[in-house]
């Protein structure tokens, strides 16, 4: 911690600046603190100014790198991103319903959330948002969390002093504390996500057992579960849309009795195996995700139809 500190008030723009960077890029490493404690430090000075643009530089690299990569891979890469992540359960779909919602607007408060900072440039590319637009809107939600953090910084310059003078008077034993308590987060949070996963064990269908299924005369019903923006990539041949919030209205007048196959596009079919386990306790008894969700389904070479995905045919 000392060592930290130290650093931190020898070299104040580069230390911001990477850990700006790392945390964007995806690693649980929180970078508000260092640059409030950065800006403290550096309260009496005119340097207030360039460390602003140190972090919208380090936060539009990290952001710039991820925007390109999902506009190359698309929603590949999140699916990739949410499967390390500390709270992959609703990473995809989450992220998608507040872009569904909000938009553009969406990027301005990103940095405010936790780890949807890190899935929405990526899923920006992803969606097909403009260059421009995204950079515009990603700087002022950069500037506005930049502004926030340095003006705490600046205001209570004093009481952070006092805390980092003690600190420093506890030597060694205060850094120890520090990163017991961020390892302690970590166990916990791996222990949430191992926790969740054991919830969604049960059966799944590859694309090969469904579609021998439909060979022998047999036609299963398909469950699309994931958020109406995911649709622009495609969807399996003969599925139906069914809405997450309002589940019961999306199986109303289904048989219970029918096979019944739900897909997602989000690490391990988080969803999809939440949507499963719900039918289930509805009574619908014969329910499976779809190994590999529509990725496995486009990677065995099957074709996808375009456009919106039909609802619930028993209502319409």
């Amino acid at each position: 911690m000392q060592e930290m500190l130290v650093l931190l008030k020898s070299y104040p723009f580069l230390v911001v600046f990477l850990f700006v960077f790392i945390e964007q890029v995806g690693l649980p490493i929180p970078a508000m603190p260092v640059l409030i404690i950065a800006s403290a430090l550096i309260s009496r000075s005119s340097q207030g100014y360039l460390l602003i643009l140190i972090v919208i530089l380090a936060a539009l690299s990290a952001d710039l790198i991820w925007y390109m990569t999902g506009k190359k891979y698309g929603f590949r890469v999140l699916r990739r991103l949410c499967s390390i992540s500390l709270s992959p359960d609703s990473c995809v779909r989450q992220t998608e319903g507040i872009f569904s919602r909000f938009g553009y607007i969406a990027l301005i408060g990103s940095k405010f959330l936790p780890g949807f900072s890190t899935v929405a440039p990526p899923l920006a590319g992803a969606t097909g948002i403009a260059f421009m637009p995204f950079v515009l809107f990603d700087g002022i939600g950069a500037l506005i969390w930049t502004l926030f953090s340095v003006s705490v910084g600046r205001i209570f310059h004093t009481d952070i002093d006092n805390v980092l003078a003690k600190f420093l008077h506890a030597g060694s034993m205060a850094g120890f504390v520090v990163i017991v308590l961020f390892g302690f987060y970590l166990l916990f949070k791996w222990w949430e996500r191992r926790k969740f996963y054991k919830a969604l064990e049960m059966a799944r269908i590859s694309v090969e057992e469904l579609l021998a299924l439909k060979k022998t005369g047999k036609f299963p019903l398909v469950l699309d579960v994931r958020n109406p923006n995911s649709v622009q990539e495609g969807h399996i041949p003969g599925a139906i849309l069914a809405n997450l919030d309002g589940l019961d209205e999306s199986v109303e007048g289904l048989p219970r009795d029918q096979d019944i196959v739900v897909y997602c596009n989000c690490p391990n079919e988080a969803s999809a195996a939440l949507v499963a386990r719900a039918l289930m306790d509805r009574g619908f008894a014969r329910v499976r995700p779809l190994r590999g969700g529509l990725e496995a389904w486009v990677d065995a070479g099957l074709d996808v139809e375009r456009g919106e995905v039909p609802l619930n045919p028993v209502l319409d």
